[in-house]
C-alpha cells in the first residue's frame, strides 16, 4: 500500500511541476494569455515550451531507466551510463559523422551514436566479466577509466579536424536548443522503456549469473545483450538531442531502490518518475537561477550529483554491501553482489 503510494506522489509531482515548468522562461507566456487566444504566445508555447517538456520528460524517464537495466544486469549499483562509458561511445559516434558525413542529419549522426554506444557498453561489459576481482567500486572506475579513454581520442580527433565547436553541442547537456523539428529523436526512448518493462523478469534472472539463468531456461547472452542494446540506445537518442547529462542513471535509481528494492519490475515505474521530476527540477532551478540567463543542466546535475553520489557511496559501503566474486570456470556473467543490507534482495 505504501509502495504504491509514493508511485501516486511522484506521479502528481510530476504533473504540477510539469505544468509549472511550461510558464518558466525569458518570454512572457501565460495562462490567461493562451486562453485568450494570443497568437504569439501560443507560438512560443508549440515551438518551443512544449517540446522542451516532453525532451525533459524522455530525458528523465530514459536515463535513468537506462541506469537500472546496467546495474541490473552487472549487479553494481555504481554501473550507469556514465561510469559504462556509454555515455563517452556515443558523444565519439557523433563526431565521426560529423567527420566523414559532415552533410548528414540528425537522424543519420542519431545512427552513428547508436552504433558506438551499444559498441561501447558491450566492449565495457565484455572486460568487466575478464576482471579477476570485481569489487563494487572497482567495477565503476574501470568504466569511468574506459569512458576518459574514448573521451580522450574524441577530443583529439575533435582538435585535429578543428571539429570542436561542432561538438561541443553534445558535450554539455542543456535544453535551450529543444525545438520543435529537432528533438523528435528522443521520443525513441518510449518503445524501449517499454521492452525494458516486458523483459524486467529475464533481467532479474540474467542479473543472477548465467548458471542460474541457464537453470531457468532463460538464454543468458540473448537478455543480457539485449537489455544492454537496450540501455545504450536509450543513453545516445539522449546525447544527440540533448547532449552528455552525467548521474541521472547512477542516482535516480540507488534513491528509488532505497525505499523499494531492487527488483526491476517492482521499482521500474518509481525510477521512471522521479528520474523525469530530477531533470525537470534541475532544469527550473537552472532556469531560475540567473534569470534572465540559462545555465546548462550537466552543470546543475553535476553539482548536485556529485553530492548525492558520495552519500550513497558512504551509505553503500556503512551499511555492508559486499561483492562476491564470480569464481565458476566458465561463469562470464557480470559482478554479482550480495548486499547485507536488509530488504535489498
Amino acid at each position: 500500500m505504501k509502495r504504491n503510494l509514493l508511485t501516486a506522489v511522484l506521479a502528481v509531482v510530476l504533473l504540477v511541476l510539469s505544468f509549472v515548468s511550461l510558464f518558466i522562461g525569458v518570454l512572457d507566456v501565460n495562462v490567461s494569455g493562451l486562453a485568450g487566444g494570443d497568437t504569439e504566445q501560443w507560438e512560443i508555447f508549440l515551438i518551443s515550451r512544449l517540446p522542451r517538456l516532453l525532451a525533459i520528460l524522455c530525458t528523465g524517464v530514459g536515463m535513468s531507466v537506462a541506469g537500472l537495466i546496467m546495474q541490473q544486469l552487472c549487479m553494481n549499483k555504481f554501473v550507469s551510463p556514465t561510469t559504462g562509458a556509454t555515455i563517452s561511445s556515443a558523444q565519439f559516434g557523433i563526431l565521426l559523422a560529423l567527420l566523414f558525413m559532415p552533410a548528414s542529419t540528425l537522424w543519420g549522426r542519431a545512427i552513428f551514436a547508436f552504433l558506438f554506444a551499444v559498441l561501447g557498453t558491450w566492449i565495457f561489459v565484455w572486460f568487466i566479466q575478464r576482471i579477476p576481482f570485481k569489487d563494487v567500486i572497482m567495477v565503476p572506475l574501470v568504466g569511468i577509466m574506459f569512458g576518459n579513454v574514448i573521451g580522450g581520442i574524441t577530443n583529439y580527433l575533435a582538435y585535429k579536424y578543428d571539429m570542436t565547436q561542432a561538438l561541443s553541442s553534445w558535450l554539455v547537456g542543456h535544453f535551450s536548443l529543444v525545438l520543435r523539428g529537432r528533438y523528435e529523436i528522443v521520443y525513441l526512448v518510449v518503445p524501449l522503456v517499454f521492452l525494458a518493462f516486458v523483459f524486467a523478469n529475464h533481467f532479474n534472472i540474467v542479473g543472477m549469473g548465467k548458471d542460474f539463468s541457464t537453470n531457468l531456461g532463460v538464454p543468458y547472452n540473448v537478455i543480457l545483450f539485449m537489455g544492454l542494446s537496450i540501455a545504450a540506445m536509450i543513453t545516445a537518442s539522449v546525447v544527440v538531442v540533448v547532449g552528455s547529462i552525467s548521474y541521472i542513471g547512477l542516482i535516480v535509481p540507488n534513491v528509488v531502490a532505497m525505499f523499494k528494492g531492487d527488483k526491476i519490475r517492482g521499482t521500474l515505474v518509481d525510477t521512471a518518475l522521479f528520474g523525469a521530476i530530477f531533470v525537470l527540477v534541475c532544469d527550473m532551478i537552472g532556469r531560475i537561477v540567473i534569470a534572465p540567463y540559462e545555465l546548462p543542466i550537466e552543470l546543475i546535475i553535476g553539482m548536485i550529483g556529485s553530492i548525492v553520489f558520495i552519500g550513497l557511496l558512504i551509505y553503500r559501503l556503512k551499511h555492508g554491501r559486499k561483492a562476491v566474486r564470480i569464481g565458476a570456470a566458465g561463469d562470464s556473467g557480470c559482478n554479482i553482489a550480495a548486499d547485507a543490507a536488509g530488504g535489498e534482495r
